[in-house]
């Protein structure tokens, strides 16, 4: 099945701990790229989330947020910070002596001041917690990946319609091709003639080795033969489902540029390049969709 790389996921976990939300956004990037935006106190769990979403998702720039919301006593720890409440009793005093104040620096007004006591998650079994942030990681790459399922088959079916407007191109200039050198011995002839007139006998033999030289210079068959077996490749691999296809597509393209390029050099004739214009431009068409899939 081919996949965009460009997709949302949002992935939920909730045990009687805690509740977890995983979101993930993935773009298009030639390498797989995961970049997880977590709480500092639960990075232990970075690699594991990671290796969960490498499953669904190979290629693209990928970024991960992970909330935690913790909804247990058991979850919850309050610190002291004991230095910090004698440095704030210390300046109060100061303060006190030295504006002639009244009043009492008692153990509210210290507990009240900032960063004297805090409640924070308390991790103590980080298997578990780990476990239970890999789930929602992993609904959340299931649901990345079903949406980038949906876009690829739509840029799938796209590049179909095109590698079929590229191999009727090629059928038309398969059937112009051997009209070229047929008119290219009659524009010589009509030339000649005008040269010289009725003077002399146009040399036959003369005239067919350079038709045969310009032949052979401007004979395209195994070009086109090449570019149509491209395009049959094309959809061959847009067939393929068990691995991504992004970087084998990319490939092709250009193999089907440097076809149809060789074919324009070589052709010299006007109709053969008007259709080599039409190719190169449905080429340039896939070459864009090719760079958002897997």
């Amino acid at each position: 099945m081919t996949k965009s790389m460009t997709g949302f996921g949002r992935g939920e976990y909730a045990d009687d701990k805690r509740n977890v939300i995983v979101e993930i956004r993935t773009v298009n990037h030639r390498y797989a790229d995961i970049s997880v935006k977590m709480p500092k106190r639960y990075t232990f769990a970075e690699e594991k989330i990671k290796a969960v979403i490498k499953e669904r998702i190979k290629r693209g720039k990928t970024d991960v947020s992970v909330i935690v919301e913790t909804i247990s006593e058991g979850d919850l720890e309050v610190r002291l910070n004991e230095p910090l409440a004698r440095q704030y009793m210390e300046k109060l005093r100061e303060l006190k002596d030295a504006g002639g104040l009244e009043g009492q620096i008692d153990i509210g007004l210290l507990s009240s001041m900032p960063d004297v006591l805090r409640a924070i998650p308390s991790v103590e079994d980080e298997d578990e917690v780990t476990s239970a942030i890999c789930e929602a990681s992993a609904r959340a790459a299931a649901a990345n990946e079903e949406m980038r399922a949906v876009e690829g088959e739509k840029l799938a079916e796209d590049l179909r319609m095109r590698g079929e407007i590229v191999r009727k191109l090629v059928d038309e200039i398969e059937t112009r091709a051997p009209m070229v050198a047929a008119e290219y011995v009659d524009r010589m002839r009509e030339r000649i003639s005008e040269l010289i007139g009725d003077a002399m006998e146009i040399p036959e033999e003369r005239i067919l080795t350079e038709a045969a030289i310009f032949a052979d210079k401007s004979n395209i068959t195994e070009e086109l033969v090449r570019l149509d077996s491209h395009m049959k490749q094309l959809g061959q691999i847009l067939e393929v489902t068990d691995e991504p296809v992004g970087k084998k597509l990319d490939f092709l393209v250009q193999e089907m540029n440097r076809e149809a390029n060789t074919i324009g050099s070589k052709a010299n004739d006007i109709e053969i390049t008007s259709r080599v214009l039409e190719i190169k431009s449905e080429i340039e068409k896939i070459r864009e969709q090719i760079q958002n899939i897997e």
